[in-house]
């Protein structure tokens, strides 16, 4: 049994840095709603391991304003309510569309269910039960 991790076949995303405007605080707010842990700040870093090989990597930025990008989750239909209800519980508005026009509503895209809501830094971060359909 070898410990060297396996060389990949295909390209994969491995990890994605983050910038916050609090490092921890942005971690521990994803990790939360999505039912995730918070791991070992690593450098500069505060990773939030997504389970499917992918970590977001934290990095507090306050030098300048943080541009505000786009995070989707797929997630399991059987969790979806509880993280919505996690949203609820601590006042954070969601919405069915990325524009947050349709507050306190889910869609059903491509036969599942999804929401978008700001993170504390201001990114758009959305959770789906079923991927985008892609032509």
């Amino acid at each position: 049994m070898s410990l060297e991790p396996e060389t990949p076949t295909t390209v994969q995303l491995n990890h994605t840095a983050v910038y916050a405007m609090d490092r921890q605080l942005s971690a521990e707010f994803l990790a939360a709603i999505l039912g995730l842990e918070v791991g070992a700040p690593f450098g500069p870093f505060v990773p939030v391991d997504l389970g499917n090989g992918v970590t977001l990597d934290y990095y507090e930025k306050r030098d300048e304003p943080i541009q505000p990008q786009h995070y989707a989750f797929l997630v399991p239909d059987e969790r979806f309510d509880t993280m919505i209800g996690r949203l609820e519980a601590v006042g954070v508005t969601y919405y069915a569309d990325p524009y947050h026009q349709q507050s306190g509503r889910t869609n059903q895209l491509f036969g599942g269910r999804g929401a978008y809501f700001e993170d504390p830094s201001g990114h758009n971060m959305e959770i789906m039960t079923r991927p985008y359909v892609r032509p």
